[in-house]
């Protein structure tokens, strides 16, 4: 079985004709029919019915053709992958990252893109459970994700930790305090980001080890919307420390019983392919930190 054989299997198919195929293929007719001729005999099935006025798949050939395509994807990858590492003139690098974070990645795809102009990079904005969501079905490369613990499938190298502090409003009762026990937020109005962000993921599982589910009243996409909200006097700010500790307005609070902490890190599929733009980012990373 040779690789063009699959090619004029294919192109056949799909134009219902050995004429159309040969004259898309650029071929000779009679070369395409003999070729195809020889798989048949090679796989000891018609693959094709010439007997109407177009040309169909046989049920073998129907059968045949996904794994016809699938060697002919295969080796276009491999192709690819090739002239990527011979210089990585060309390819995709899908980046997603959480908002608000001090890791320099305009920089890093800055100094990234640079280096391989001939990359298309595209970069998402999004919670981290729908990063996590789009490495693990293969739509991401890489991703900066907030974390507890790394989640399955993952490899993380870590680029931030930060402890996560409450945060009230200047005039608020708890202005007094230096810190409040998680055990206190029960029943507490509480302001923090959306469901499937890393810090909301935290928060609730420490108050879910305390015995009771959290009550957000106001959710923002941005730490620094949620500290406006608190500084408001709409509730208890759940954020990263050196957001609540250096916005005006606010009263930090440390968080003990367990203390918080989020972590944020790059995040990439722990196996399956890789194509070289996404390793040669996950190379060039390190030396960036955060």
């Amino acid at each position: 079985m040779e690789l063009h054989q699959l090619v004029y299997l294919v192109t056949v198919a799909e134009e219902a004709s050995f004429t159309r195929a040969a004259a898309r293929l650029r071929v000779a007719q009679p070369g395409v029919s003999a070729q195809v001729r020889k798989l048949e005999r090679e796989l000891g099935q018609e693959l094709l019915d010439r007997s109407g006025r177009e040309v169909r798949l046989t049920a073998a050939g129907a059968a045949v053709l996904p794994y016809a395509r699938a060697a002919l994807a295969a080796v276009e990858g491999a192709r690819q992958t090739a002239a990527e590492l011979a210089g990585l003139a060309r390819g995709r690098l899908a980046i997603g990252t959480v908002t608000s974070h001090d890791v320099d990645l305009p920089g890093v795809l800055a100094d990234f893109h640079a280096a391989h102009p001939g990359v298309e990079i595209t970069l998402t904005e999004d919670t981290t459970d729908r990063l996590v969501e789009g490495l693990l079905s293969g739509r991401l490369d890489a991703a900066v994700i907030a974390y507890d613990t790394p989640p399955p499938d993952l490899d993380v190298r870590m680029l931030t930790d930060e402890a996560i502090d409450a945060a009230v409003a200047t005039g608020h009762a708890w202005a007094r305090r230096s810190a409040v026990r998680i055990a206190d937020l029960r029943d507490r109005p509480l302001v923090c980001l959306p469901g499937g962000t890393g810090i909301r993921g935290i928060l609730e599982s420490a108050c879910a080890a305390a015995g009771f589910a959290p009550r957000v009243a106001f959710e923002a996409g941005t730490p620094q919307v949620v500290a406006r909200l608190a500084a408001r006097g709409l509730g208890v700010a759940i954020l990263p420390a050196s957001i609540a500790r250096g916005f005006d307005g606010l009263h930090a609070l440390r968080i003990t019983r367990p203390a918080l902490s989020g972590r944020l890190g790059l995040a990439w599929r722990r196996t399956g392919p890789r194509s070289a733009a996404a390793a040669a980012f996950l190379a060039r990373f390190p030396s960036h930190g955060a």
